[in-house]
């Protein structure tokens, strides 16, 4: 009798502990959603104070920036007239002015593009990090997440002044260039100035022939035209006719003498025949090469450097396996030979 009372009530203060315990599921339930919606608000929080820092960070180089270009003088004058009524040095001018301002303008849309990218790639480490330490908020580590955030935030920061470095070398490299052409245009300038006054001061103002120049100028250039035309028909005119006896009782072409003290000189590589399967063959004077045994992958560019004579008119030095011969390029014809010349 006793023993059933006492396992009765065990039950059921057992069942009362367990009622006790069990919490609803609409109480658990909104126990979630609130703390996922405050690790949500704090993670939206830290991207708005991290927003408002970059946003500060940007206006201010921005503003040292322009503040920097409003310091500069500003863009040069250009006073748009009509070519009638400018003068030549005016108008270099104008054009000066033109084209340093082109430049200028092109290094600051280049230091622009400049440094948006670092601010796109500082953007991208910074959400990056954003996101690695919401996932460790999210698991309860806090400390680590701070760590990340500032790990990023000082990474963005070393891009973005990385990025801004890189900008201000852009626009002084334009800006540099654009003052050298200053200087070079004001100097065309005071040269044009110079010379139209020295044209103004010595012109013979009763002198009205109008084609007085034009005439003279394409006289000018027929002239030159002419005496160039006639050098190239001399140059390959000269059709003296080689002497092989006369350059080989000068002593300043004793070649032998010479390569058996320079015997490096005369060692070349391998000769290379135009036709595959060709042999050598022992040439004499009079005989006419093909054109392709002439080249100029053949030709001997500095005689001197084998005691050979210059050569003139028509006439190369030409290596034919380790022979060197003289040879009209115009007909082919081997005009001298030397056997066994290299090695």
């Amino acid at each position: 009798m006793d023993i059933s009372f006492f396992l009765r009530g065990s039950a059921l203060s057992a069942l009362a502990l367990t009622l006790a315990f069990v919490t609803p599921p609409e109480a658990v339930e909104a126990a979630n959603t609130a703390s996922v919606e405050n690790g949500a608000f704090a993670e939206q929080a830290r991207q708005d104070r991290r927003g408002d820092r970059r946003s500060e960070r940007r206006s201010e180089r921005r503003s040292d920036r322009s503040s920097r270009r409003s310091a500069e003088p500003d863009a040069r004058p250009v006073t748009r007239q009509s070519s009638e009524s400018q003068s030549r040095p005016a108008r270099v001018q104008e054009r000066t002015d033109r084209r340093a301002d082109r430049v200028e303008r092109r290094s600051d849309r280049r230091a622009d593009r400049v440094e948006r990218r670092s601010d796109r790639r500082a953007d991208s480490v910074e959400r990056r990090g954003d996101r690695r330490a919401g996932n460790l908020d999210s698991r309860g580590q806090t400390g680590r997440a701070d760590r990340v955030e500032r790990r990023a935030d000082r990474r963005s920061d070393t891009i973005e002044r990385r990025g801004d470095r890189r900008a201000d070398r852009v626009e002084r490299r334009g800006d540099r260039r654009a003052d050298r052409v200053e200087r070079r245009g004001d100097r065309r300038v005071d040269q044009t100035t110079r010379r139209a006054d020295r044209y103004a001061g010595n012109r013979n103002r009763t002198y009205t022939d109008r084609t007085r120049n034009g005439t003279y100028r394409d006289g000018y250039r027929d002239g030159r035209r002419a005496d160039r035309r006639a050098d190239r028909r001399a140059e390959r005119r000269d059709h003296r006719r080689w002497d092989r006896r006369s350059w080989r009782n000068d002593r300043r072409y004793n070649w032998n003498h010479y390569r058996s003290s320079n015997r490096s000189i005369y060692r070349l590589g391998r000769y290379y025949a135009p036709y595959r399967g060709y042999s050598y063959r022992r040439l004499s004077i009079g005989f006419y090469l093909d054109s392709l045994f002439f080249g100029s992958r053949y030709y001997i560019n500095d005689p001197w450097r084998y005691r050979l004579p210059e050569v003139y008119g028509p006439y190369r030095w030409v290596r034919y396996y380790d022979d060197v011969m003289l040879v009209d390029i115009y007909t082919g014809e081997v005009v001298d030979v030397i056997y066994d010349f290299f090695w």
